[in-house]
């Protein structure tokens, strides 16, 4: 878990990736989304999953980028098990190579959503994400509070990380006993958690005060986004892309997959 919130935290490289504007990199989260949603067969599951590792092996961020797969693993795990009892169940004819199928789509749609988002905050810096959201003219309030929960949480899962190597090392043992007694010895752990949390939420109120925040309605920015041709040409194939997909959808009645449990 510390692992898959880790893996959403802004990487500084100098990439075409992270050149890009945040609002064309979210427009391509959002089409990936829309395509994964479209379509639920597994060997355009599997084509949405490979077209992004050129991607983020051209942005430079693999080893963070697994890493926030690797933290997604657990609920790939469960989605896939859940996806095949699921099969099993409503079928009544045990497992049959579609309720494979479908499950492993399932599972791949989970990952493809996983692949595109970590993509996308692991190569855009908080404070450009939220120069795109003003332009798309989102209140500040939400902006700022939008933007402080991106930096924050990596910050967050890694005090947590340091708070159990430290709760380790004094004898605490999180692995062994019964349910009950690992969940009571998750205690020592949360408290100074919420502890850290809280100082950090009256230290940045204090921060946010003593920049006067909020006494002026009108804002400007120091720096402005502007479409550059290579944010064009993206913008315009994930455009085209995007378009393609729904048309195919919807128009060209694509063959798709037969549940064994639709009736």
């Amino acid at each position: 878990m510390l692992q898959l919130l880790e893996g959403f935290r802004f990487r500084r490289r100098d990439s075409v990736i992270h050149r890009l504007d945040p609002r064309v990199k979210a427009l391509y989260a959002i089409a990936v989304l829309i395509a994964a949603v479209l379509y639920f067969e597994l060997s355009i599951m599997v084509t949405i999953c490979l077209i992004q590792v050129p991607l983020v092996l051209l942005a430079g961020i693999r080893r963070e980028w697994l890493r926030s797969l690797r933290g997604a693993a657990f609920f790939a795990a469960f989605i896939l098990v859940m996806n095949l009892v699921s099969g099993y169940f409503y079928s009544g004819i045990g497992f049959t190579a579609e309720t494979i199928a479908f499950a492993l789509s399932m599972t791949l749609r989970f990952l493809a959503l996983m692949m595109a988002f970590s993509l996308f905050f692991l190569t855009t810096a908080p404070d450009d994400l939220a120069l795109a959201l003003e332009k798309f003219r989102v209140p500040h309030d939400f902006t700022f509070a939008f933007t402080s929960a991106i930096r924050f949480v990596p910050e967050l899962a890694r005090e947590v990380s340091s708070i159990m190597d430290a709760q380790k090392s004094r004898g605490l043992e999180l692995e062994r006993g019964s349910f009950t007694t690992r969940i009571r010895n998750y205690l020592p752990i949360l408290v100074p958690m919420f502890v850290r949390s809280f100082e950090r939420s009256l230290e940045l109120a204090e921060a946010m005060e003593a920049r006067a925040y909020g006494a002026s309605e009108r804002r400007t920015s120091l720096y402005e986004l502007t479409l550059r041709r290579a944010d064009i040409l993206a913008l315009a194939l994930i455009t085209v892309t995007l378009t393609i997909s729904v048309y195919a959808r919807y128009f060209l009645q694509l063959p798709q997959l037969t549940l064994p449990f639709t009736g």
